[in-house]
């Protein structure tokens, strides 16, 4: 069957079995290999994407189900080719990342709480977080990442020392 899909604001036609998940039709169909394949059932989010803003779980989700949503991937992220969103760039800046599976997934659910919630506590983070599993155990800088993004999205990007 085909499927047309709206992902990082464009449209894209695949060729997919109905039983295709999301995840294989991004990776496997489109080339989009920011999502990851991990459990393959939900539970360690690697393959967390953005479906009208939200995040969810790519493996479970049909592709021939996410017609009409618009999608958002890693690769759509960053204001232009060769740039990074100010989320990509704070995770880089404190090393919110280690080995960088679980990477993607970390930073497209931060993104999506930083657009609903500008101003988190750090409960708020961990909350948004949490569904997440991060191998390498790099949480601490995960929510430093998170955080710091917040505050230059806020405008405030002092340095720290300045404080």
């Amino acid at each position: 069957m085909k499927v047309e899909l709206t992902i990082n604001g464009a449209t894209h036609v695949a060729d997919v079995e109905a039983r295709t998940t999301l995840l294989d039709c991004l990776r496997d169909k489109l080339g989009l290999t920011g999502a990851h394949a991990g459990c393959e059932h939900g539970v360690c989010g690697a393959c967390t994407i953005l479906v009208d803003g939200e995040p969810a779980r790519s493996c479970l989700m049909f592709a021939a189900q996410a017609d009409g949503y618009e999608i958002t991937t890693i690769e759509g992220l960053a204001p232009a080719p060769g740039e990074l969103s100010v989320v990509q760039d704070a995770f880089c800046e404190t090393h919110g990342m280690q080995c960088g599976y679980c990477t993607p997934a970390m930073i497209l659910t931060a993104h999506s709480l930083l657009s609903r919630n500008p101003s988190p506590t750090r409960e708020d983070i961990v909350e948004a977080i949490s569904g997440n599993v991060c191998r390498c155990t790099g949480y601490g800088q995960i929510i430093e990442a998170v955080e710091l993004a917040a505050r230059r999205l806020a405008g405030s990007n002092a340095a720290e020392d300045a404080r």
